[in-house]
């Protein structure tokens, strides 16, 4: 398989102070030298300028640390060019973190200390301690997630600790923020002990109205989800199984309808059985699909697999057990003929276009391992109909951002205290729903990030499951 070409991204740009000769041709080579080395200018900005001499910044967007190094080297052998600071637009960007705390109320004299402080603070907490359920009437608790991670599964990075994991929190926190209107607060735990990061989130969870677990590895985040959920009063959500599954979910309805076919009549196929993989496959199997065969590091997942004993992999049995109805054995490209569906969650690289020319006509390809997906989406399309990836330059892009703010602007709504499977599929088909019959292609099977529309269909959706399940009883999922 040919690797992807580099692309210059923003998330790799630099932005370079320098002087050039004020002659006509100056930032036209400079220009020129940058797009001969592979970079992108992206802008050109005058600082200061004289009869000699121009002062000037240039943002230029490289594919990686090494690629800006080689574009700033290009720019130095532009006769008269004198180059100043080079700075990491991205750790500028991250320059003392990326979240304040305001008041919401001025605090300009005595009569405002004593409203928002003491002593007419101690009114309010005297009727909260009559009554709890005005904490969210009265404090932040009303409105506010806690962004909890050990730093156990960062991105792609792995476990890289709870202080390198915060800039990713700090991103999760501002998405709350931007697209909810929901404060979120990065939790990073300097522990790895599943009884102790159950303890600390129990222990911390009044002040919040629902708990986001985040980039915790598995099998851990399993018991640590359910465990939390059993003995809180407030909503836990585990973005990277129970988000991703959404967003997939919700993507794979429009692409079925772009394809014409039936959740329960297609066969699906599917790399990887970790966090993300298993809640994919729970939440497939709630909305009704019927034929799911499954791939990981070693094979299609089946009861009769010397690796998959009761005990040793409680998720990995649960699979083995409601997947593949017809007890396929050998490993994930011979599973691929004939099927109508790819999902993968797993590595990048792993599959061929030729893989994909064995799958069923109207195929439909999520290639969702991130940054290099398991399928070269431009070989895929030569012989799937849909493709997706987890990258945000090419089409149709199943990211969580799509969702998570939904969620839990609902949960908080509605007040509930749980998340279940069917405010999940809730979410999925109002995701589903925002993309109209007129919109939806191939290319165009999930909607914007940015669409106005997504959140408020989402928590609606949402809202309205948690409210019809709080009112059936605590039974219902």
């Amino acid at each position: 398989m040919t690797p992807m070409s580099p692309v210059p991204s923003i998330s790799n740009s630099i932005t370079v102070r320098l002087e050039l000769p004020a002659r006509v041709t100056a930032v036209s080579e400079l220009t020129g030298a940058v797009e001969q080395a592979g970079g992108m200018v992206t802008a050109v900005d005058i600082a200061d300028s004289g009869t000699q001499r121009l002062r000037a910044d240039l943002t230029i967007a490289t594919h990686g640390d090494e690629h800006a190094a080689d574009v700033v080297a290009a720019m130095r052998e532009v006769q008269g060019v004198e180059l100043g600071k080079v700075s990491d637009r991205t750790f500028l960007v991250h320059l003392g973190g990326k979240l304040s705390v305001e008041s919401k109320l001025p605090i300009r004299n005595r009569d405002d200390l004593s409203l928002v402080y003491t002593p007419g603070v101690a009114k309010i907490c005297q009727a909260i301690a009559e009554n709890p359920e005005d904490a969210r009437r009265l404090t932040i608790k009303r409105n506010t997630v806690a962004v909890v991670t050990d730093g156990t599964a960062v991105l792609g990075l792995g476990n890289i600790g709870p202080l390198a994991a915060m800039p990713v929190m700090e991103g999760k926190a501002a998405l709350f923020k931007k697209f909810a209107d929901i404060d979120a607060f990065p939790i990073c735990l300097d522990t790895t002990d599943t009884d102790e990061i159950v303890s600390i989130v129990k222990a911390i969870s009044p002040g919040f109205a629902g708990i986001n677990l985040e980039d915790i590895s598995a099998p851990r985040c399993f018991e640590i989800e359910q465990r939390l959920r059993g003995e809180l009063d407030i909503p836990v959500f585990h973005d990277d199984q129970h988000g991703t599954a959404i967003v997939c979910l919700g993507a794979l309805n429009n692409a079925l309808r772009v394809v014409g076919k039936k959740i329960e009549d297609v066969r699906i196929v599917m790399s990887g059985a970790g966090a993300a993989g298993t809640a994919i496959i729970r939440l497939l199997i709630k909305a009704g699909a019927g034929d799911v065969v499954v791939a990981d590091v070693d094979g299609l997942v089946h009861p009769d697999r010397d690796d998959i004993r009761p005990g040793d992999d409680e998720n990995l049995a649960w699979i083995a057990e409601h997947t593949n109805r017809d007890r396929l054995s050998g490993d994930l490209k011979s599973a691929l003929a004939g099927a109508d569906v790819f999902i993968g969650v797993s590595a990048g690289g792993i599959l061929t276009g030729d893989d994909i020319a064995t799958m069923a006509e109207g195929a439909i390809v999520f290639a969702m391992a991130n940054p290099v997906p398991e399928v070269e989406p431009s070989e895929a399309s030569q012989h799937a109909t849909v493709v997706a990836t987890g990258r945000s330059d090419f089409a149709n892009q199943i990211n969580n951002v799509l969702v998570f703010p939904g969620v839990f602007r609902g949960l908080i709504d509605a007040a509930t205290d749980q998340v279940t499977d069917d405010m999940m599929l809730a979410a999925a088909w109002a995701l589903s729903d925002v993309v109209s019959d007129e919109e939806r292609n191939p290319t165009y099977i999930v909607p914007s990030v940015f669409n106005p529309r997504v959140t408020k269909a989402v928590a609606t959706a949402v809202r309205e499951a948690a409210k019809k399940r709080d009112a059936a009883g605590a039974g219902s999922t």
